[in-house]
């Protein structure tokens, strides 16, 4: 199996795949106001859709959400019928930097833990396209908490993610991007630990005996302990960060 084959494989049947909780989706929602029946939210890289189901239960709006594997949307969507949103919430089975919707399309667009597989400031560029004017964008990123850091924990994430960044860096990418803060605000050790790594480390032996052991999956399973233990042993340093920013109407740099 290919790394995707496995990440898929893993994660399909997880409320998450990665750091998050509903406490946390919530008090980004309570931030942007004016939400209602005629409000439209897309929710990109949505996985199996733990935050979609939230937002669908605490708004009135209509959601779309968007992933590139299928077998997630398969998820979502049976989550969604079981909790009666098949009315208010639409799969699409897309690339989150080759999306096909209508410029000023959403009033919300919603991103948990997703954005760095294109790059903060350019999901952000890209994205601000799909919204209309006034309307808000809420994404997780990964961030560093601190200005100064051991050097492996240090090393450990810019090579896993060069675009990580500080609170204050990644505050002046949004504004470059063409939006105003609102708000941010760190996810908790319960969204790194109970909901994410404890999980997916629960898991780890099935699988691993599932596929007999195989190299590659077990290269797979370890590089997980492995982030787990970073978290355990730096979180002080690092964690995603929730940004709630709202659309200006010119990028100030086009100014």
């Amino acid at each position: 199996m290919d790394l995707l084959e496995l990440i898929i494989e893993f994660h399909k049947d997880n409320q998450r795949q990665g750091p998050g909780s509903e406490e946390a989706t919530l008090k980004a929602l309570k931030l942007i106001p004016y939400l209602n029946e005629k409000t439209k939210i897309l929710d990109i890289g949505c996985g199996t859709g733990g935050q979609t189901i939230t937002l669908a239960k605490n708004t009135t709006a209509q959601i779309t959400a968007v992933d590139m594997m299928p077998q997630f949307l398969e998820t979502l969507m049976k989550k969604a019928k079981e909790n009666n949103f098949l009315d208010r919430i639409t799969a699409e089975e897309m690339l989150m930097d080759n999306l096909t919707f209508d410029k000023n399309s959403f009033n919300v667009i919603w991103s948990e833990g997703a954005i760095y597989n294109i790059g903060f400031e350019k999901g952000l560029s890209l994205w601000r396209n799909y919204l209309k004017d006034n309307g808000y964008i809420a994404v997780s990123e990964i961030s560093w908490l601190t200005d100064t850091r051991p050097e492996e924990i240090q090393q450990y994430w810019v090579n896993a993610y060069p675009e990580i960044d500080t609170i204050e860096n990644k505050l002046s990418v949004i504004e470059k991007c063409g939006y105003t803060s609102v708000a941010h605000f760190s996810l908790d050790d319960k969204c790194w630990k109970d909901n994410y790594y404890q999980p997916i480390l629960e898991r780890s032996e099935a699988f691993l005996k599932k596929y007999d052991y195989a190299d590659e999956v077990k290269e797979f399973v370890e590089a997980g302990k492995i982030e787990a233990d970073m978290y355990n042993r730096f979180k002080d340093y690092y964690s995603y960060v929730f940004y709630i920013a709202k659309k200006n109407h010119v990028v100030k740099d086009m100014i």
